[in-house]
């Protein structure tokens, strides 16, 4: 009996090791079937998700994020209401100092010229272009003001009215400024000057329109012509 034990112990114990590595083997098995069946999942999911998206409108992420931008501003003027507040002070504290000088910085990067409204707002875009243009000298500031001392900021009392002299730098300065305008504004003339010498070789308005069009595209190679038929020797 205790050889034949001793048998079935050495036959366990040659095949516990190759039992083991078995074993081992289908548990890994399993997990890479159970990892496949997960990514298999997950790009269905992927794919489903990109098909919604792709049958979305272009713009439609902004529109979402414009809508929850619009339900957390109702969400908080509710809120302020309930307590008595005022949602615009109550913005206006919540933004910081960095945010309100980026805002300024995009303000005045763009072009506030909305065109041609009325005379008057013209005049003060001239003006405040004119202004923008205008370099501070310094060192007549401060000569000015150890001149005129307290009178320097004028009082109801102070009688200093007519007895400013610009200096001729100042009144070339002003010279210079007024040409550049007067040149400017001749350059932006919409009416073309008419040309009482120039040949008549229309019959309207629209035909000179196009005489002028054909002119310049093609007066090049007809140059030859045209002054053969004037001259009357053309062939």
């Amino acid at each position: 009996m205790a050889s034949s034990a001793e048998v079935v112990n050495e036959e366990e114990t040659t095949e516990s090791p190759a039992a083991l590595k078995r074993e081992e083997r289908l548990r890994k098995f399993r997990e890479l079937h159970f990892k496949r069946n997960e990514a298999r999942k997950l790009n269905h999911q992927e794919v489903v998700e990109e098909d919604k998206r792709l049958k979305l409108p272009s713009n439609w992420e902004a529109k979402k994020a414009r809508l929850e931008y619009e339900l957390i501003v109702d969400q908080k003027k509710k809120e302020c209401a309930e307590r008595g507040e005022d949602y615009n002070r109550v913005k206006l504290l919540e933004i910081s100092a960095e945010d309100a000088e980026r805002w300024e910085r995009k303000k005045k990067k763009k072009n506030p010229d909305p065109g041609f409204s009325g005379y008057a707002e013209a005049q003060l875009r001239q003006y405040q272009r004119l202004t923008k243009q205008i370099k501070p000298d310094m060192d007549n500031y401060e000569k000015q003001r150890e001149e005129c001392g307290e009178d320097f900021h004028p009082t109801s009392n102070s009688l200093i009215h007519g007895t400013h002299v610009p200096s001729k730098d100042s009144v070339d300065r002003m010279v210079d400024d007024v040409e550049k305008q007067i040149e400017k504004r001749s350059k932006y003339s919409r009416r073309r000057a008419y040309n009482d010498d120039a040949d008549i070789d229309y019959i309207n308005e629209r035909n000179a329109k196009f005489n002028k069009k054909a002119e310049r595209f093609y007066g090049k190679y007809t140059a030859e012509i045209k002054q053969n038929l004037e001259r009357g020797t053309a062939v």
